[in-house]
């Protein structure tokens, strides 16, 4: 049985007061002309004046967040999705029965305004009310003004609530899809075309991660939500689809932290002819454009810092960088025993699987990526760590780059490896690394070595991680304030 407070049993004692003036508690259609932004940017610089000769009409709605009551007259603001605008109304104009469903409405209700547009004698802009139509009864009470959802988990968890009292939350859930369009206006003019692949994934490969597992029951087999989209879309390179992106959930069984949630969004794409480099240009162009589309600046705050995300990145190959920070050589040829020594004179922890390569990627983790701050492609990779990307001319590396901004990766990007017989025995070495105990090595897909087989055309590709991307661009300290519904632990 469900126990409420007295401010909800009052509200549900409105309801029926509702009904018995034959008035739908829960409301139906109301058609609005216009919001809280498009009459502030339209009107905010007409006189007193101007505005009572012009008196434009217009139909508002939104939900009830302050009201402030005087005899036969009242002033209240409404939020639409846009913001606030204030209405002021008068027994006079609206009649008896508005004016009543005005005077025992709570914050919260839902209300559509008919009215003009005019400024008050403090100059705030308004709706002068000719009409109130209650649409929705709020029966739970919004949290108080100055103290809102204190407790961060419950702002992820009522989302909903957080929209309504939080205006930087609405500001990024606003942001988002902005940014996102960005990304496909930006691709789309370069060529490419947008496509969908499956999320259920027999095969586990694309990515070094731990997969949900679940069943398909008509088919009577395992299947993995996908870690990655990169080999299907890389199929459609070989069907002569030569410039490909995806914009789509990937699901990753790991922890949660301030960048990572299990469920994510990334954009991957694929162009035949292109190499690591293209996908550097590619990169830039897409950080820029959408850093200067939402904030109207390439400079902007983040972590205490202010990053430049103008066109003209860093770019530094992974071997010199640790050169530079620690005097370490890796360009030198050295035995694996060598490796070992120089990790474990640096305090370098490494695990029982690693090769070279392995340890190269253990030395940039721990003095290399803490050490950018500005956008920094890093390039070159071990081959040991990048089963899909192509060699470089010192095979121990691979033509492939990691971008950097302030220690976190956004972006991940190879020259595509396609010689299927090495892909093979790529694949082969990470069937190796899962038995000596790397639980995030890929599986063998032998239909993509197949593919290669019938031919792929030299090409770059690349991965950036949209939530990141989002987080940096709208100023946000964590990848669940830029989710709208994160991931979260069940409550006691």
């Amino acid at each position: 049985m469900r126990e409420f407070t007295e401010q909800e049993l009052v509200r549900r004692e409105k309801v029926n007061a509702l009904i018995e003036k034959n008035i739908d508690p829960f409301g139906g259609r109301y058609d609005v002309t216009t919001d809280s932004k498009e009459i502030k940017e339209t009107y905010i610089d007409k006189t007193k004046e101007e505005l009572e000769e012009m008196k434009v009409q217009v139909k508002v709605a939104g939900r009830i967040m302050s009201k402030r009551r005087s005899g036969k007259t009242g002033f209240f603001h409404i939020q639409d999705k846009y913001g606030k605008i204030q209405i002021y109304i008068r027994i006079d104009n609206v009649g008896e029965e508005a004016y009543e469903l005005f005077k025992t409405s709570d914050i919260g209700d839902i209300v559509g305004i008919n009215g003009y547009i005019f400024k008050t004698n403090t100059g705030e802009l308004s709706v002068h009310a000719e009409g109130y139509t209650h649409l929705v009864k709020a029966l739970k009470p919004l949290p108080e003004k100055f103290h809102g959802l204190t407790d961060v988990e419950e702002r992820y968890r009522r989302r909903y609530v957080d929209l309504i009292m939080n205006e930087d939350a609405r500001r990024v859930a606003f942001a988002r899809p902005k940014i996102i369009r960005v990304i496909q206006k930006y691709l789309d003019n370069l060529g490419f075309v947008e496509v969908d692949t499956p999320i259920l994934t027999p095969v586990l490969t694309g990515a070094a991660a731990r997969p949900f597992v679940t069943h398909h029951n008509a088919l009577d087999m395992p299947f993995y939500l996908r870690i990655a989209t990169e080999l299907p879309l890389k199929r459609l390179l070989v069907g002569g689809m030569d410039a490909v992106y995806e914009i789509g959930r990937i699901f990753r069984n790991e922890g949660v932290d301030r960048t990572h949630n299990p469920e994510f969004t990334t954009v991957e794409l694929y162009k035949a002819y292109s190499d690591m480099y293209g996908m550097m240009d590619i990169a830039e162009g897409i950080l820029s454009e959408a850093c200067m589309e939402v904030n109207g600046t390439y400079e902007i705050p983040w972590k205490g810092e202010t990053i430049s995300l103008a066109p003209g990145f860093k770019r530094v190959h992974m071997v010199d960088l640790i050169k530079e920070l620690t005097g370490v050589d890796f360009w030198k040829e050295m035995t694996l025993e060598e490796a070992k020594e120089l990790a474990e004179k640096h305090h370098v922890e490494i695990e029982p699987h690693f090769q070279f390569g392995h340890i190269v990627n253990a030395f940039y983790e721990e003095f290399g990526e803490k050490s950018i701050i500005q956008p920094t492609f890093v390039y070159g990779h071990p081959v040991e760590i990048s089963p899909l990307a192509k060699k470089s001319k010192d095979p121990r590396f691979t033509e492939r780059f990691e971008l950097f901004i302030m220690g976190t990766e956004y972006a991940n990007a190879f020259t595509e490896l396609n010689d299927p017989i090495d892909q093979y025995e790529r694949f082969e070495n990470q069937l190796k690394e899962r038995e000596l105990g790397n639980d995030e090595a890929n599986d063998m897909d032998m239909d993509f070595v197949e593919a290669l087989e019938y031919g792929m055309p030299p090409a770059g590709g690349m991965g950036m991680g949209i939530d990141r991307m989002i987080m940096l661009l709208t100023n946000s300290e964590t990848i669940r304030e830029v989710i709208l519904f994160p991931h979260m632990r069940n409550k006691n």
